[in-house]
């Protein structure tokens, strides 16, 4: 970002305007009453040279907020959604764009942009006038990558906005401003007041940003969660001591946010927050074999303690690889990145139906301990082909299968 760009409010709204043009979203322009501008995120987005998904256009009017999204999705044959009947908030989501209207609240553009949650968010472009208003400075803010609010006031009215800050760290790269910090620090506990749904979003946002590690970190320096309290089954490192660099690109990508979802909360935070079952699952496997593993090395595992850890372990191993010594991730990671590892990657040579048809064998639980007796064998390279497996199943079978007199 260039702080000549920043210092020439040309320069921005012609951006502005020619991203209006480019998600075709001038013909909204004509619906809209004089007074009536565009702020936040989307003005925040294109400052920041940043492209997403998902579009936030937030259109701040004068008067009769619903009325005119009404009007501009009976136009586009879209659907609208009431936000907040009382506030008048509608919402038009057209393909991946949310378009957001609501009424000025306070009297003047400068009082409604000084009531928002940081400075950076409190930037307008007024429609008729073709202006930037900039009240709290939120230009300098966006140039020296600082996270700023002009009244403590205007983050209690929804505690989420405590969270948001690091969210910023983790999505921007940003620093908190000291007086910021010291806020955060004294009303965190704030955040039980907001539903666990928005909390869960935002977490999943914080853990999924390109700086992620740095907002993580944050978080576990402020407590955010009053982590000192939660109940033992919590199992958290030190994370300045982590070598990342050991997973590529992609794997921190796929695999570092359940890792930091593990580092921030306990699992029975994560049932309560709501999180998803799959990712609750994960953390409960992850947890069960770092306890494991701190009782016994992976040189004491027997076999069919190793099978075990990598058939519950194989889809995310990369989140759970640094639990292990130091000395033995490369070479973990390296394994499970060969797919056709047959211990890190668990398989069979004969699936249920073929042991059903040849063994005369029926379902239940014998034929399940047998497939996973066979997929051991093979995951220690004591199976080589089809006719092995087969000669091995009928050997396990008379010995384990119950006899009848």
């Amino acid at each position: 970002m260039k702080s000549s760009f920043l210092s020439d409010h040309t320069l921005i709204i012609d951006e502005l305007e020619t991203s209006i043009k480019f998600h075709n979203l001038n013909f909204i322009l004509g619906f809209l009453p004089k007074g009536s501008y565009l702020v936040g995120g989307f003005i925040r987005d294109i400052i920041l040279g940043r492209k997403t998904e998902k579009l936030d256009f937030d259109i701040v009017v004068p008067f009769n907020a619903i009325e005119i999204g009404q009007k501009i999705a009976d136009n586009i044959g879209s659907k609208h959604i009431i936000l907040d009947e009382k506030r008048e908030v509608v919402r038009i989501i057209i393909n991946n764009i949310y378009i957001d209207i609501a009424n000025q609240t306070l009297s003047t553009i400068e009082e409604d942009l000084c009531s928002r949650d940081f400075s950076i968010n409190s930037i307008a472009f007024l429609f008729d006038k073709k202006r930037l208003v900039d009240p709290l400075n939120g230009l300098k803010d966006l140039e020296i990558s600082l996270l700023r609010t002009h009244s403590e006031n205007n983050l209690l009215n929804d505690p989420l906005r405590i969270l948001r800050c690091f969210r910023f760290v983790s999505e921007f790269n940003f620093k908190i401003d000291l007086s910021l910090i010291t806020f955060i620090k004294k009303n965190k506990g704030k955040l039980h007041l907001v539903a666990k749904e928005r909390i869960n979003y935002e977490i999943q946002k914080i853990v999924h940003g390109p700086n992620a590690l740095d907002a993580v970190l944050l978080m576990k320096k402020f407590n955010i969660f009053d982590t000192y309290k939660l109940s033992e089954d919590s199992f958290f490192l030190d994370l300045e001591k982590i070598n990342y660099s050991e997973l590529n690109q992609e794997e921190k990508e796929k695999f570092l946010p359940l890792f930091f979802i593990g580092q921030i909360l306990d699992i029975v935070s994560l049932e309560k927050l709501k999180f998803n079952k799959a990712e609750i699952a994960k953390t409960k496997l992850m947890r069960k074999w770092h306890f494991f593993l701190k009782n016994k090395n992976t040189a004491q595992l027997d076999e069919l303690d190793r099978f075990k850890l990598h058939k519950e372990l194989e889809m995310f191993l990369p989140s759970f690889i640094f639990y292990l010594p130091q000395n033995l991730r490369l070479n973990w990671l390296n394994r499970w990145r060969d797919k056709d590892d047959k211990l890190f990657h668990p398989s069979n040579l004969l699936n249920g139906n073929v042991i059903k048809k040849n063994l005369k064998i029926k379902d239940g639980p014998i034929l399940g301990e047998l497939l996973q007796y066979l997929s051991k064998e093979l995951a220690f390279k004591r199976l080589n082909n089809f006719d092995e497996a087969i000669y091995k199943a009928n050997k396990w079978i008379e010995q384990n299968a119950p006899k009848c007199d």
